[in-house]
Formats: structure tokens, C-alpha cells, sequence
């Protein structure tokens, strides 16, 4: 029987952290969280109440109870730096949390002193994992919608927004043209990261919206602060081919020039009316081939963790010797691109991208 992959955890208790240990609670076959780095002790006993799992004030010491294949990095970026030298010094693979660092100098020294020495490293950047991306990028994969010419992503914000433009659209690191603005508005404050609204409170909305001309195919990025919790906003998607479109669950394909054939992404779950099999997503069906099919059954998890599954699934084969699905150049490229959109709104201005060190290959 194949025993679960152990990680390591650094920065057990904040928001993101907690993302990781429900996962591994959820699929303990596949995952073990050896122990946690919590620099605060009140905080660490916490966790360990929470999760039974072991906490640690210093990495050494968490490194020298339970040696992981891997660690999670989820801390705020002004420690992300010390910690991806730290661990590449001892050769323990990383799984970083988004963004690598916070600006363009901080990417670039990651670069030089990270990707140029071998460290191995990826990012959890998980929104191209959700199940309805992954059917939506097998479609593409498939030929279903021709080549591909435009994408709209309107889902989440700046370097999360850019991957799934870059993915869906077949970029790699290509030089973009980029004009961008904002328009605000007021709307009904909704949900946060604290939970639901506890009053009524009219505040300012902010909408961003960016053109990204790659040359022949165009991006079009579309968010509004707290879009992906509000619940009067909604998100959107979109993708157009010469033969195709995608938008949102519905597909606008052809038979042959002359005959249309419109199929809708349907989600299929266990566990509704009288199915007894526990509930849980099977997966995703356009007409009546499956374009994606949970790998996690039958662990209850919502798609948000499903994808974060997905990277921690490709990290322990990465550290196991098998491919990278997500590293520091691919990171990089899409939080420089976020950078260059906000200054496109700041400014006014069309902007222009310059190849990046990290883009050399």
C-alpha cells in the first residue's frame, strides 16, 4: 500500500495555511503534514489543539523531527525570500504560496540566486487547476475551439487573473502590449476573508480592466476588488478560437461549417437524491465526453481545494523526480505582467513589456 507523501509546513496558522491541513485531513492516504513552523507558541499550541499535528518556532527544529519530501511555504512575502534561500541551501524542495516576492527586483534576484543554482522550487498558483479550468483547457488541448485568438478572465485579481490569460490563450513568454483603466462605483459590501457582512455599508467599487496584445491574440483582464467573494458580481471566462468559443459553461462549437453544435460543461456530483456513494464532484461532462474527472474521490472538498490538492499532488511528484507544473519563471512572468497592468491603470499609458532574465530559454 503507498504510503501518504509528508510535508512540512511553514506558517501553520495563517489564512492560506489552513488550506493545506484540511486538505491533508480530508486525504490522509495521499498526505501527511509532519509538523508546523509557528514562531508564536500561544499560536502553535492552537494548531496543535486544531489539527494534532506538531509545531516548531524554528526551522531546524521542525527539519530535525520529521525530515519531508517537501515543504509549503505560506508566509508573507516579506519573509518569503530568507525562507526559499533557507531551504535551497539544505536542498529541500519548495512549494511556495503566491506572490515569490513583491516587486520586480525581488523576482529577479530569486532568479539569480534560486532558479540559476537549481533550487527546486514551484508555486502554488491553483486557479489553472480548478475543475471547470481544467475542462475548459481540455477543450483547447482537444482542437475543439480551433486555434485560440482571445480569452477574457475575470475571476480573480493581477498575477492569478494573468496565469489563467497566459494558459488559456497558449502564451508562454512572449512580449505583450498592455493598455489599461479604472472605473469606479458604489455597490452593497458583501462577504471577506472574515466572513459574511455584519451591516448594510454602500462602499466604492474598483474596477480594473486591461488589454493585453500579444501579437495575434488578445487578453482581456476584467476584476473587481472582492468580485470573487461578492455575492452580487459575478466571475467570467471566456475563450474564442477560429473554430469555438468557451463562455463561461456554455460551448459554441460546429459539426462543420454549415452546422452548429452547442454543448454546455455539466458538473456531475455524488451523493444527491437517493445515490448513497458520499458527496463529492466525479467530475465534468461537455455532451457526452468527461472533460475533467476528479482525482480526489471521495474526499468532500470544494473546488478551491481541489485545485491547492492538485498542486500538492504535482509538488510531491516534482520532488520525487517527475516535471514541473509551475515554477519561479512561469510565477514571475505572470506577477511582472500584473505589475505592468497596474501601471497601465495608473498611468493611462500603453505599456510595453521587456523580456525578463527568467525568460531566456
Amino acid at each position: 500500500m503507498k504510503q501518504p507523501v509528508t510535508f512540512g509546513l511553514i506558517g501553520g496558522s495563517g489564512f492560506r495555511a489552513q488550506y493545506f491541513m484540511r486538505i491533508a485531513q480530508a486525504l490522509p492516504d495521499r498526505f501527511r503534514v509532519g509538523g508546523m513552523l509557528v514562531r508564536d507558541e500561544a499560536k502553535g499550541k492552537e494548531m496543535e489543539n486544531m489539527w494534532n499535528v506538531p509545531t516548531y518556532r524554528t526551522l531546524e527544529a521542525m527539519l530535525e523531527n520529521d525530515r519531508p519530501a517537501f515543504v509549503v511555504l505560506s508566509v508573507g512575502g516579506s519573509a518569503m525570500a530568507d525562507y526559499l534561500l533557507r531551504l535551497a541551501d539544505i536542498g529541500i524542495p519548495v512549494l511556495a504560496e503566491t506572490p515569490p516576492a513583491q516587486n520586480l527586483e525581488g523576482l529577479v534576484m530569486l532568479h539569480e540566486k534560486l532558479t540559476r543554482r537549481g533550487a527546486r522550487i514551484q508555486v502554488a498558483e491553483q486557479y489553472q487547476f480548478h475543475p471547470l479550468n481544467e475542462a475548459r483547457l481540455a477543450v483547447i488541448r482537444e482542437g475543439w475551439l480551433g486555434e485560440i485568438t482571445q480569452a477574457t478572465v475575470s475571476i480573480s485579481h493581477m498575477y492569478h487573473g494573468v496565469s489563467l490569460l497566459r494558459r488559456m490563450l497558449g502564451i508562454g513568454f512572449e512580449d505583450v502590449m498592455i493598455r489599461g483603466m479604472r472605473f469606479e462605483s458604489d455597490w452593497l459590501a458583501g462577504p471577506n476573508r472574515s466572513g459574511p457582512p455584519t451591516e448594510e455599508k454602500i462602499v466604492t467599487s474598483r474596477r480594473d480592466l486591461a488589454w493585453l496584445d500579444f501579437g495575434g491574440k488578445l487578453g482581456i483582464y476584467d476584476f473587481t476588488g472582492d468580485q470573487h467573494r461578492s455575492w452580487i458580481r459575478s466571475n467570467h471566462l471566456s475563450v474564442r478560437g477560429v473554430r469555438g468559443e468557451i463562455f463561461d459553461l456554455r460551448l459554441s462549437l460546429l459539426h462543420d461549417y454549415k452546422t452548429a453544435r452547442p454543448l454546455e460543461f455539466k458538473r456531475i456530483n455524488k451523493g444527491e437524491w437517493e445515490n448513497p456513494e458520499g458527496y463529492f464532484l466525479q467530475g465534468i461532462m461537455a455532451g457526452d465526453q468527461w472533460v475533467y474527472e476528479n482525482p480526489f474521490i471521495p474526499g468532500r472538498l470544494y473546488d478551491d481545494e481541489i485545485a491547492i490538492a492538485s498542486c500538492l499532488e504535482k509538488m510531491a511528484d516534482y520532488a520525487a523526480g517527475g516535471p514541473e507544473f509551475y515554477g519561479l519563471p512561469d510565477a514571475s512572468q505572470d506577477c511582472y505582467l500584473g505589475y505592468l497592468i497596474e501601471q497601465a491603470i495608473r498611468t493611462g499609458e500603453t505599456v510595453s513589456s521587456v523580456r525578463q532574465p527568467w525568460a531566456e530559454k
